[in-house]
């Protein structure tokens, strides 16, 4: 606890040197942990290679995290510009300091809505059909930091299985993130476990976006291998934020950069974003409320 605030308080304490005159010469990317490291460099690197003559920086550097947190205590640090949030880990930077970051969009998914759902898979083998199944098994969750794989489960979960989830599960834990809880999943680590999908498309195919998608698209996942036993209601699709003390000019011009993204890049697009979107939408915090207000009342900051 004390190394974690020392950090953030070295952390602050360099960028309060430099707060003043905005530095424009590197703009800092944060990327959010839970898939293998070097997928997620590469699915980011067109950014890298378009965003500097796009808005004017000299460069465009990547920070992927081990984990949620350290993209969110990056940008409450101020240490990072740009990052794709969960809603629940958006609503954790929010609930720290409500001045940090602005969501200004989010994606729209191919029938256009601006939500996915929190799905639980298990081994197809199992001879597990349903939630009721899971009764007194071992169910696994992707991250405390997320959205779909914890903070809506959490919330919702009770209601469906008529009890508490530490009464109705025989225990539960964390799979490290969405891919590797599904990999531990297919291990037998956990009975089942909560992920993400658009909901649109065919649970065959991994949907039409989402971790399952990504998944499939990069051969480390036979859907044949899985069964889904419950997905949860539609779940507001996570935000872009941005530095909330960026300069106006900048703001401006990376947004720019984003919408025009999916028809002037659509390799690209779909690289960073992880399936098949047809654009974005604007948002801001009022999007969220029903999330920051959900995490507040369950999970805390």
């Amino acid at each position: 606890m004390l190394k974690k605030a020392l950090l953030a308080a070295v952390a602050l304490a360099a960028l309060a040197g430099s707060a003043a005159a905005e530095d424009l010469k590197e703009f800092r990317i944060g990327i959010l942990g839970g898939e293998n490291e070097a997928d997620r460099l590469r699915n980011f690197q067109c950014m890298v290679d378009k965003l500097p003559a796009a808005i004017g920086v000299e460069k465009v550097s990547l920070f992927p995290a081990a984990d949620y947190d350290g993209v969110v205590q990056g940008l409450l640090g101020g240490t990072l510009d740009y990052a794709e949030l969960g809603a629940s880990a958006y609503a954790k930077v929010y609930l720290a300091n409500p001045k940090a970051v602005e969501p200004i969009l989010t994606t729209v998914q191919t029938d256009g809505s601006m939500g996915y759902y929190s799905i639980m898979v298990a081994r197809k083998d199992s001879g597990m059909t349903k939630l009721s199944d899971m009764k007194g098994k071992k169910l696994g969750f992707a991250d405390p930091d997320s959205t779909s794989g914890f903070l809506i489960p959490t919330v919702t979960l009770p209601e469906a299985i008529g009890a508490p989830v530490k009464e109705y599960f025989s225990e539960t834990g964390f799979g490290g993130g969405h891919e590797n809880l599904v990999l531990e999943v297919v291990k037998g680590t956990f009975a089942a476990g909560t992920t993400w999908g658009s909901g649109v498309g065919e649970f065959k195919d991994g949907y039409s976006s989402g971790n399952l998608r990504k998944m499939v698209d990069k051969g480390i996942l036979n859907m044949d291998d899985l069964v889904e036993l419950w997905k949860s209601p539609l779940i507001p699709n996570g935000p872009v934020v941005v530095r909330t003390s960026m300069n106006a000019d900048m703001k401006a011009k990376f947004k720019q950069f984003m919408m025009d993204l999916p028809k002037a890049d659509p390799a690209c697009f779909s690289a960073v974003q992880g399936g098949d979107f047809t654009g974005f939408a604007e948002v801001n915090a009022d999007f969220y409320k029903p999330i920051v207000d959900a995490r507040k009342a369950t999970i805390g900051g």
